[in-house]
């Protein structure tokens, strides 16, 4: 067998990291193009400026927010000609990934300066393109990682908890999805197999999370930089995009793209629904009943979902659930499990965690009360 791990060249993490920028940029490139969600081109341009100049040539431009096809193909014509040997993207999940399909088309390399950590986008030499139903259209495989992330913590803690506790969601998955590639001998996102490093990375993100998770939510509640809130934008950003390519992904990524094109839950994020899909999960491969108690207790503890109402699904019927077990198996991803899956026993998971949900949900009221 031929195991394969791949890194971003350089990651960098702290507060007020951002400053570190240019210098870091001028190592690698020489003329760059920024790419900024709206917000971001509002509130930090001046000081993305600042730290780019006299280091680097440079241009920024904004886009909607959100990375399609149209986007993509309006700033690519944009820029073609003008000699860029970098794009960056700044911002969330869909900045990254638009710096990342623009820079594919450009030819050019890419790095990343995420101002939330609620993906592990930036780490990941994939790029997800969306139709404009939410639905993901395509899937844009770079021939390398992100030369640099830089994480400004700072930044980080000024975002939304929500994006925080998202980011979470979606690295709870990872080091069950590693597992389950593992046991299997299942390919990982490069095609290979996993190595050893890859899947201990895994289980750092996990034990990582439990540890300090719901310290570093009420930190950056308090828009405050501590030592936990470090571990898990740590733990969001490196450890699960590591783990997402070098080990794999498969049943909670699938349930939470099950749920995408349903209207009630666009206004859920990605990790918010991976959880829902990771929850599933354990009552899928029989998990045993420590670590569903684990996991459930974790979700609590940082206010991520733990019922399907918790993602808009409070009136789901039993024809529309289905549908979503379906649309969830037609992924290639959900079948790498060590046991057999199908609609039924993916519609039977989501079933058992949404009664353990409401169960739990229901005892601690009570508690409290």
């Amino acid at each position: 067998m031929i195991y394969t791990s791949v890194f971003p060249g350089r990651y960098i993490q702290g507060y007020e990291a951002l400053t570190r920028l240019g210098k870091e940029l001028r190592k690698i490139s020489t003329k760059c193009l920024a790419i900024c969600d709206p917000i971001v081109y509002e509130k930090y341009l001046q000081e993305i400026r600042r730290v780019l100049e006299g280091e680097v040539q440079f241009e920024v431009l904004s886009f909607s927010g959100e990375c399609c096809d149209e986007e993509i193909e309006k700033l690519v014509e944009t820029s073609k000609g003008s000699g860029y040997d970098i794009v960056i993207g700044f911002g969330g999940g869909q900045a990254l990934d638009t710096a990342k399909a623009v820079s594919f088309e450009l030819g050019c390399s890419v790095a990343t300066c995420p101002t939330a950590a609620s993906t592990d986008a930036p780490t990941t030499s994939v790029a997800v393109v969306h139709a404009a139903d939410g639905k993901v259209q395509r899937l844009v495989y770079l021939p390398r990682n992100p030369l640099l992330v830089l994480v400004d913590t700072k930044i980080i803690a000024e975002a939304p908890v929500r994006l925080l506790v998202a980011g979470m969601g979606d690295a709870l998955s990872t080091w069950f999805e590693a597992e389950s590639h593992r046991q299997i001998y299942a390919p990982n996102l490069t095609g290979d197999h996993g190595s050893l490093s890859g899947y201990a990375l895994t289980r750092l993100c996990y034990d990582t999370l439990l540890e300090y998770g719901e310290h570093a939510k009420a930190a950056c509640e308090q828009h405050a930089v501590t030592p936990a809130l470090e571990h898990v934008v740590e733990a969001t950003t490196l450890l699960s995009g590591l783990g997402c390519e070098n080990a794999g992904l498969s049943a909670a990524h699938s349930i939470a793209d099950g749920f995408n094109g349903l209207q009630q839950t666009m206004r859920y994020y990605h990790g918010e629904k991976v959880a829902i899909g990771t929850l599933a999960s354990l009552f899928l491969t029989d998990k045993p009943r420590h670590i569903i108690e684990d996991v459930y207790g974790f979700c609590e503890s940082v206010k991520l979902p733990t019922t399907l109402a918790d993602i808009g699904l409070d009136e789901m019927n039993d024809e529309a659930l289905m549908k979503v077990a379906d649309d969830a198996c037609k992924n290639e991803d959900m079948h790498y499990e060590p046991i057999p899956v199908n609609p039924d026993s993916v519609f039977f998971a989501l079933k058992a965690m949404d009664a353990e949900g409401r169960k739990r949900k229901q005892r601690n009221s009570i508690i409290s009360f």
